[in-house]
């Protein structure tokens, strides 16, 4: 379960093209990458601010 085998993507490639058409694919595409970009650089730029608030409470409650 959750390999795709050569048949399956075929189908899908087939439903999506049905649904879709061939023109509206790539546009749909160009949108998918700018959201995982965008997606990554939001996520690069939080990364660090969500690892120190942890260690700054625990230096916290010790002074308590």
């Amino acid at each position: 379960m959750g390999k795709f085998g050569a048949t399956e993507i075929i189908l899908i490639v087939v439903v999506i093209l049905l649904l879709f058409g061939g023109k509206k694919i790539p546009e749909l595409m160009k949108g998918l990458g700018s959201g995982i970009k965008e997606f990554k650089d939001a996520s690069k730029d939080n990364s660090g601010a969500t690892t120190n608030p942890n260690k700054k409470e625990e230096t916290d409650t010790k002074s308590e």
